[in-house]
């Protein structure tokens, strides 16, 4: 196993845009352990200098750092590029491109990259979110005419992670509603999904990670009892076939792999 590398994720605003962006790159190299240590707003060269004086430490240990920035500033980069690393500027190139293509400066200001400087699009996710608090877990479900979809699945199958994430980064409105048994013992879709069929997506899951998670929640509980999971998610399962809801497993998938599936559906509707 090699040793694990240091990436520093160096941003003037959050820092959001280069993590998102390293981990995507770095995602092609799981054999490769990684520390990862976030610098958010350094937009100026004394915090430049800072994390260039932590780079240099690390350098002097023996190690070599790879660090991911997103800063607009010349002076800044500047400082950064100095470092006794791999220094990936994540903006620079793309921005030299799009100049050239344009015919145009670009504008180097701090935070620009940020989704703020859309304030419609900003406002419609913080909404969404709103949304979904709102419709959490069953609750709310009167306000499911306003949703663009409603996940179904037992509890702890990741409902509503996936429907937080299809919020905040989509401005998707995701209710989400957990099965219980008063529902296995119906032959038809619980009463409060029943008008709204075409907004339904079902999740499920392997009953031996359902088994897991549960666990860890409460330990020798019924509800966690493996027995008990396989139940669920069988009946989940004959539900969402009698229904013919789409379905996906969120067994060994990350909440961007299930957004994007359920994207996917609601776009093909």
């Amino acid at each position: 196993m090699p040793e694990p590398r240091t990436v520093m994720i160096v941003s003037d605003h959050t820092g959001l845009t280069a993590e998102n962006i390293a981990r995507a790159l770095l995602a092609h190299f799981p054999a490769q352990p990684l520390l990862y240590l976030r610098r958010p707003f350094t937009a100026d060269v004394a915090a430049a200098q800072a994390v260039h004086r932590e780079v240099c430490a690390l350098a002097d240990r023996g190690e070599r750092p790879l660090v991911f920035t997103t800063v607009t500033r010349a002076d800044v980069l500047a400082e950064l590029q100095l470092c006794p690393a791999e220094v990936f500027d994540l903006l620079g190139p793309g921005l030299g491109v799009l100049e050239r293509e344009f015919g145009m400066p670009a504008v180097r200001e701090v935070g620009r990259h940020h989704d703020m400087h859309d304030s419609e699009a900003y406002l419609s996710r913080m909404d969404a979110l709103d949304f979904a608090l709102a419709t959490d877990d069953g609750v709310g479900d009167r306000q499911y005419g306003l949703s663009d979809v409603i996940l179904v699945g037992v509890s702890r199958a990741g409902k509503t992670p996936t429907s937080l994430f299809l919020a905040l980064q989509h401005g998707v409105r995701a209710s989400n509603y957990p099965l219980a048994e008063d529902d296995f013992e119906r032959t038809g879709l619980p009463l409060p999904l029943e008008p709204w069929r075409a907004k339904l997506h079902g999740l499920t899951i392997d009953p031996r990670r359902l088994h897991a998670i549960r666990t860890q929640r409460k330990a020798g509980s019924r509800y966690a009892s493996l027995e008990q999971c396989e139940h669920e998610v069988r009946r989940a399962e004959r539900l969402f076939q009698r229904a013919g809801i789409p379905v996906r497993d969120t067994t060994t998938a990350s909440v961007e792999e299930i957004a994007a599936g359920i994207l996917n559906t609601l776009r093909r509707r």
